[in-house]
């Protein structure tokens, strides 16, 4: 872990102690901290840190699974969002579903994957927030709503089932599931995150959601599907990897 984040969290360490019986912080300050951080580092704060630093490290360096290439999320579609779309379809079986497809917003995604060892703590670079996995279903005719409104963004994360055809400004050309266009009568259960399932990131379609299966327990953190993710591949010496297929394309 780079020194100028490690001074970022003892900072917020020290911030904590400095607050009274109240609860409110009596005195504040800003502090720019940057790659200067990291290029010439102070003794003294170095020293003040260590043990600090060496709790940290031991809860995010352990190795969860490997990258077998480099991975970074874009739009209209990319390895990382597949990636994570896919891994939401993957953790389905434990709450016993089979969603037909699975979205996961590209504003989730907070950092890109690098090829080797995947730690702790890059899983919770890449997904900070505290998204649970969630389960819903959508009429066909909401599911193309939802669609569109994806596209009309440039693209969010879908998994492999999912194949949609935009045009340049946005507009939703096709769309099939599983091979199938999306008939507007028939029903569909997805899986995606709990902030997504609530309309966010201007995904409207999914306020008419019904079915919804949405566990609360910190274990259902999205986070610790994509560690689980990673360790079961890392169980059979595998590395993880996804690449562009397709899913989302630009005619």
């Amino acid at each position: 872990m780079r020194n100028g984040k490690i001074l970022t969290l003892i900072l917020a360490v020290m911030l904590l102690s400095a607050c009274g019986s109240t609860g409110y912080v009596t005195t504040r300050s800003r502090i720019l901290i940057d790659s200067r951080y990291d290029a010439h580092p102070d003794s003294a704060a170095e020293a003040f840190m260590v043990p600090y630093k060496a709790h940290v490290d031991s809860m995010m360096n352990p190795i969860v699974g490997y990258a077998a290439s480099d991975m970074s999320t874009y739009q209209p579609e990319s390895p990382q969002s597949n990636l994570f779309a896919d891994i939401l379809v993957w953790g389905s079986k434990k709450f016993n579903e089979s969603p037909d497809f699975a979205v996961y917003n590209i504003g989730g995604i907070r950092a890109a994957l690098s090829k080797g060892p995947v730690t702790i703590g890059d899983v919770l670079d890449m997904a900070p927030f505290e998204n649970k996995i969630c389960f819903l279903t959508l009429t066909g005719d909401k599911v193309l709503e939802l669609f569109q409104q994806m596209t009309g963004q440039g693209g969010q994360g879908v998994s492999h089932s999912v194949r949609l055809v935009m045009d340049k400004s946005g507009k939703l050309l096709s769309a099939t599931i599983n091979g199938k266009d999306v008939d507007p009568k028939a029903s569909y259960r997805i899986a995606t995150l709990d902030y997504v399932a609530q309309g966010n990131d201007k995904m409207d379609a999914f306020k008419a959601k019904t079915d919804v299966i949405q566990p609360t327990a910190e274990e259902n953190n999205v986070r610790y599907i994509i560690m689980d993710y990673f360790r079961s591949f890392m169980k059979e010496n595998k590395a993880v990897d996804s690449k562009v297929e397709g899913r989302i394309t630009v005619r």
